[in-house]
């Protein structure tokens, strides 16, 4: 470990004694925890008369911008934190000073690889607005004219990131062997934020992120993404459309200028269901400081989305089981909500069926007798998971962040219309793209979607067929044998794969080629190349 990682680590157990959070973990902590918090008795103590949530928040605040994302990424990990812990953590703010702006003007420069009067014929030194990881200039493009702003990495961040996160893993592991890591799993949450905030080191992929989102919502009127200006994009630098919008906060704003607030709320619940169940690509940080609002038409206004640093994506299968467990639940069946979770494999497969069904009807049977528009949905998927924890679920990722983006979207659209009833304004969305799923277009569609890559594998279907059957006669006769068998085949068929995927291309080539001349010589001799690929393929495989 390297001085300044020792450093660090001596400036964390400091901070941990001075804000008394060792006294917070149950007895069983790691004997190392204990040894360095009696070792650091010099150590005053702060905040002394606080509640252990508030002084974990504090603690975090005062490590600085890593540990401030590391507290607002576990604000959101309410399956295992307790209601408490979670609250006083999303109060976590990511603001820091800004840094010179003489270096943010060489870091701009040195991304595009000139000066900003080259590139700009306005440039503002001063940033609107510095966090953890970047900040933010305006300025106007050369020739366009275009107003843009500049999004910079923040220096010497990535080295600060990697070492905290080096600590953190460290700490992670210790905190594993202990009852309470079992319950938290700290290794894979850990884990899970090393994914995010090195995600968030590229602003490459953040444009990539926007740019894919703006696309899918081309001609939309219920969400805005600001064009990136791809040309001027590096992994440290973002050239990003300016926007004018009212922040989503500024309530009374929106009700002066007349905003339809009712549609503004329900239209955010549709954005977000677009974005998970249409395009399964969803903008995975909407708190209220990424979210302005058009109130150009107040009667129809749209939301403008910036900030794609974190974004999630569902795998078909968990698309579906997450339409199959919203609709399990507005039926109230609870038979049926156990059975998909434990169809998934999210929950233990040696879990009891009927007590897993018991222990979901006693969380959620008391809110049948409340309106729906009562309910929170958000907290509904909170409770399920950690009604699901208890029988071995660990929550996947891109879960996490389906039911942060959730608690965000119900959290706002109620600020802004308090009467908004989510579960109705979603049910009909998912009964709809639930019944799409099954109708005849779309199961042709993902035929027609799949029918190409199998059609290229077709040819090796013979052979595998064949392997497959030698292999097992081989290991009923020679079991001994079967290894070394097995090692020289699978060795014939990396040589007969690059024969049998070369003609593909070439009988591919040659169909394509016949349809665009008149001469039949080119399109047959590709195709006579491309089957005598295939015939070389299948001899090598033989032994």
């Amino acid at each position: 470990m390297s001085l300044a990682a020792m450093a660090r680590g001596y400036t964390i157990c400091k901070t941990l004694r001075q804000y008394r959070l060792t006294d917070a973990l149950p007895s069983t902590q790691p004997r190392l925890l204990r040894w360095l918090d009696k070792g650091l008795f010099w150590v005053g103590r702060k905040a002394a008369d606080q509640p252990t949530p508030e002084r974990v928040k504090l603690a975090l605040q005062e490590l600085g911008p890593v540990y401030i994302k590391l507290g607002q990424m576990l604000s959101t990990r309410r399956d295992l934190l307790p209601d408490d812990l979670a609250d006083a953590l999303a109060q976590l703010q990511d603001q820091v000073p800004p840094f010179d702006p003489k270096v943010a003007r060489a870091r701009i420069e040195a991304a595009l690889g000139g000066s900003v009067h080259d590139y700009f014929d306005q440039f503002d030194p001063q940033p609107m607005a510095s966090a953890s990881v970047a900040q933010v200039h305006s300025a106007r493009l050369k020739g366009s004219g275009d107003d843009v702003v500049l999004k910079v990495i923040r220096p010497g961040i990535d080295r600060l990131i990697h070492g905290d996160l080096q600590l953190m893993e460290l700490g992670a592991r210790l905190l594993a062997t202990t009852k309470l890591g079992q319950r938290l799993h700290p290794v894979e949450v850990i884990a899970d934020y090393r994914r995010t905030i090195l995600a968030e080191l590229d602003l490459t992929r953040e444009g990539d992120n926007a740019s894919r989102i703006r696309a899918n919502f081309d001609g939309s009127d219920a969400l805005y993404v600001p064009k990136i200006y791809p040309q001027y994009s590096h992994p440290d630098l973002l050239v990003i459309e300016r926007i004018y919008g009212v922040p989503v906060t500024d309530i009374a704003r929106l009700k002066a200028h007349g905003t339809d607030m009712k549609r503004l709320a329900e239209r955010g619940v549709e954005v977000f269901f677009t974005q998970v169940f249409r395009d399964n690509f969803f903008h995975a940080d909407m708190h209220p400081g990424n979210i302005f609002i058009d109130v150009t038409d107040p009667a129809n206004p749209n939301y403008i989305g910036i900030d794609y640093g974190i974004v999630g994506q569902l795998s078909e299968q968990d698309k579906r089981d997450m339409a199959a467990i919203f609709l399990a639940f507005f039926r109230h069946d609870y038979q049926r909500l156990a059975e998909v979770f434990l169809a998934t494999g999210w929950v233990d497969a040696s879990a009891d069926l009927s007590e897993f069904e018991f222990a979901l009807r006693q969380v959620f049977a008391p809110l049948q007798n409340l309106p729906l528009g009562e309910i929170s949905f958000g907290h509904v998927l909170v409770n399920l998971f950690r009604t699901a924890h208890d029988f071995g679920m660990v929550v996947k990722p891109q879960l996490v962040l389906l039911e942060k983006t959730l608690l965000y979207v119900e959290g706002l659209g109620r600020q802004l219309y308090p009467e908004l009833d989510l579960w109705a304004t979603a049910k009909p969305y998912l009964e709809e793209w639930h019944a799409q799923r099954l109708s005849p277009k779309s199961q042709w569609q993902r035929f027609t979607d799949a029918a190409p890559d199998a059609l290229e594998k077709l040819p090796e279907i013979p052979a595998m067929i064949h392997e497959n059957l030698s292999l097992s006669r081989d290991l009923l006769k020679q079991p001994e044998r079967l290894l070394d068998r097995y090692i020289a085949q699978r060795q014939r068929h990396h040589k007969s794969s690059l024969f049998f995927h070369s003609g593909s291309v070439l009988v591919i080539s040659s169909t394509i080629l016949l349809g665009k001349t008149v001469t039949i010589w080119p399109s047959a001799v590709l195709a006579g190349l491309g089957f005598a690929a295939w015939i070389i393929g299948w001899r090598v495989r033989k032994p």
